[in-house]
């Protein structure tokens, strides 16, 4: 066994504590991480994808046990949730089939662009509450999932700050994002199962363990967070996000 196989767990638990707690941060981390560690796009992006498809669908079903979020049948919560994963077919079909032809460093600075405003205009307005509209959500979901189908990340501080900036609190926000996000990658499952033969699943089981132990150390932590805080914390890491994914594109290409 590669040894490097064994950090696997560890890595998914930190990775998916921060994105269950703060509604980001599993793909947009842990990719990356695992690229730098040597393993190949092929090995991580749709392992990754699998990973939190079951690690999203469980966030979702304790934030919803404890009450961080409603997705009881007709909720303003469960139709949130499901527009966006409506739309997260839409947007994880055209990152699958179009995303490859577009230049790496243009669909970064855009990217980087898009959160890094999000994370300010959040903080610029932290006292307001935004108004809510369905536009926004279709725009959020779309946008995100083309993202995150095609790197593996980037769909949370996407979904999370356009909920913010749509009136939806932080704890409602992040166990909405944690349902449609597993929804998201289990579009990019299929797509990558029936199009892409050479996709390795190896390190996924590996993925998924460490992911899913952390989901209710995380769901308790999120309900005992001030909402203030919370929203705080989002934009910060939303801002920082934004700030790096443009450095990373201006400088490495």
């Amino acid at each position: 066994m590669d040894p490097k196989v064994l950090l696997l767990m560890p890595l998914a638990f930190v990775c998916e504590f921060i994105d269950s707690s703060l509604g980001m941060g599993y793909g947009t981390s842990l990719t990356p991480i695992l690229l730098l560690m040597g393993f190949e796009p092929l090995q991580v992006v749709p392992a990754v994808l699998l990973s939190e498809f079951v690690s999203g669908i469980t966030a979702a079903s304790f934030h919803h046990s404890i009450e961080n979020v409603s997705f009881k049948p007709g909720s303003k919560d469960t139709k949130v949730a499901l527009a966006l994963s409506a739309f997260a077919v839409l947007g994880t079909i055209i990152a699958v089939f179009l995303a490859v032809k577009l230049p790496a460093k243009t669909l970064k600075l855009w990217i980087g662009a898009i959160v890094l405003f999000m994370g300010i205009f959040i903080l610029a307005t932290f006292n307001r509450k935004p108004r809510f509209t369905w536009r926004k959500i279709a725009t959020l979901g779309t946008v995100a999932s083309f993202n995150k189908g095609m790197s593996g990340g980037g769909y949370g501080p996407l979904v999370m700050g356009g909920q913010l900036l749509s009136g939806i609190s932080a704890k409602n926000a992040v166990g909405i994002t944690s349902l449609s996000e597993g929804v998201t990658c289990l579009v990019g499952i299929i797509l990558y199962f029936f199009l892409k033969s050479q996709a390795d699943w190896t390190l996924a089981p590996w993925l998924m363990a460490g992911a899913v132990l952390s989901v209710p150390l995380a769901a308790h932590t999120l309900k005992r967070l001030p909402e203030r805080k919370v929203k705080i914390a989002i934009a910060v890491i939303i801002v920082t996000l934004g700030c790096l994914t443009l450095a990373k594109a201006l400088f490495r290409g």
